[in-house]
C-alpha cells in the first residue's frame, strides 16, 4: 500500500508521508537520506507559521522582502548638490562684478512667466488701421509687476570682444537689432554672440529713415535683413526695430509680410556718460525696454563695457534685474 498524505489545515502544509504496516530495516545511507528529506520538508512548511520576528526565506530567484520605503538619502544629496551649485554660481557672479568694476552684484531676474503677457501697441504709437490689419504691436515696455528691465543694443558698428566676455561672465541677457551694412565685415562676432544665447533681430539692411521710402523699398530693407539673418544665423527674426524709431503703416505692413510679429521701441536710452528718458518722471519702471548701441571710443567717451557698467550700476541700485526680452514675447 502506498504512502498516505494528510493535509494540515491549520498550517496549510502537507504532513510528512507515513507508511503503514511493519517497518523495514534500512541501510545507514537510506536512513540518512530520510532524515535529510524530513528536515527539508519541515523547513519548507515553516512559511506562515514561523516565530514572530523571523523573516521568511525567499524562494530561489525571488528578491528579499523590503521592510519599507527607499531611503531619502538620494533626494537629500541632490538638494545639497543644487545648493552647492547655487553658491558656486553666486561666488562667480561676485567675482565677475568685482573684476568688471561694478558697485554691486547684478540682481538675478525671476524665471520667465509661463503665461506670456499680452502685448499691445502703446497708445499714440498706432498707425491707420493698425488693429484691423493685424500689424505688429509697437511698444516701449512689457506689462509686468516684476522689477525687471530689458537691455537692447542696436546696429552692430562696434565689435568689442571685451563686451562679449563681460556679458558672459556677468550672465546679463540682452537682445541685438542688427543692420547688415554694419555687421557684414564680421558676421562671426555676432555668431559668437548668438552662441551665448543672444537673440539677433532685424534693424534693416542700411538703416534708412523708413517713412521717406515707398512700400516696395521698405519691404526690401526689412525682408532683405530677414534673409541675411536667416542665411547667416539660421533663423528668421520675429522682432523688428525701425531705425531711429520712425515708421509708418507701410513699415509695419512690410514687416508683417516678412514674418515680423513685434516692433519693440524703448523707454530709456543709455550711453557711456548719461541716460535719456522718454517719460516725464525721468525714471525706470517695471518692464521698461532700454536702448543702447554698439559703439566704442570712436563715437563715445568710452567703451561698451563702460556703457554696461553705467547701465548695471543704475538698474541694480534701483532694485531692478535684467531679463531677456524674448522670454516675455
Amino acid at each position: 500500500m502506498g504512502p498516505v498524505v494528510q493535509n494540515d489545515e491549520k498550517r496549510g502544509c502537507s504532513r510528512v508521508p507515513r507508511r503503514r504496516g511493519p517497518v523495514r530495516r534500512r541501510t545507514g545511507v537510506r536512513s540518512l537520506i530520510a532524515v535529510l528529506a524530513l528536515a527539508t520538508i519541515a523547513s519548507g512548511c515553516a512559511g506562515d507559521g514561523e516565530a514572530p520576528g523571523r523573516a521568511a526565506r525567499p524562494a530561489p530567484g525571488q528578491q528579499p522582502r523590503k521592510a519599507g520605503p527607499p531611503p531619502a538619502a538620494p533626494p537629500a544629496r541632490a538638494l545639497h548638490s543644487y545648493a552647492s551649485r547655487l553658491r558656486a554660481a553666486h561666488r562667480a557672479r561676485v567675482a565677475a562684478a568685482k573684476r568688471w568694476g561694478l558697485r554691486q552684484v547684478p540682481l538675478t531676474p525671476p524665471p520667465p512667466p509661463a503665461d506670456k503677457p499680452e502685448i499691445t501697441t502703446r497708445k499714440g504709437f498706432e498707425v491707420d488701421d493698425h488693429e484691423e490689419l493685424g500689424l505688429p504691436p509697437v511698444f516701449t515696455t512689457i506689462p509686468t509687476r516684476d522689477r525687471i528691465v530689458f537691455l537692447t543694443i542696436d546696429d552692430g558698428a562696434e565689435k568689442d570682444p571685451a563686451f562679449l566676455r563681460m556679458m558672459s561672465e556677468l550672465k546679463i541677457p540682452y537682445t541685438a537689432f542688427l543692420s547688415d551694412y554694419l555687421v557684414k565685415d564680421d558676421y562671426g562676432y555676432f555668431k559668437r554672440m548668438q552662441d551665448r544665447g543672444v537673440g539677433l533681430n532685424n534693424h534693416t539692411l542700411h538703416h534708412p529713415y523708413l517713412p521717406a521710402l515707398s512700400y516696395a523699398r521698405q519691404k526690401r530693407e526689412i525682408c532683405g535683413m530677414q534673409d541675411v539673418i536667416e542665411k547667416r544665423y539660421g533663423k528668421r527674426p520675429t522682432l523688428f526695430r525701425p531705425p531711429f524709431g520712425n515708421y509708418d503703416q507701410d513699415s509695419l505692413r512690410a514687416a508683417k509680410t516678412c514674418g515680423v510679429r513685434y516692433a519693440p521701441l524703448w523707454a530709456e536710452e543709455v550711453f557711456v556718460d548719461h541716460w535719456e528718458y522718454r517719460e516725464w518722471d525721468q525714471d525706470l519702471h517695471p518692464g521698461d525696454i532700454v536702448l543702447s548701441h554698439f559703439r566704442g571710443r570712436g563715437d563715445w567717451k568710452g567703451t561698451m563695457p563702460d556703457m554696461v557698467r553705467r547701465f548695471l550700476n543704475k538698474v541694480t541700485a534701483k532694485g531692478y534685474a535684467v531679463a531677456r526680452l524674448e522670454d516675455y514675447l
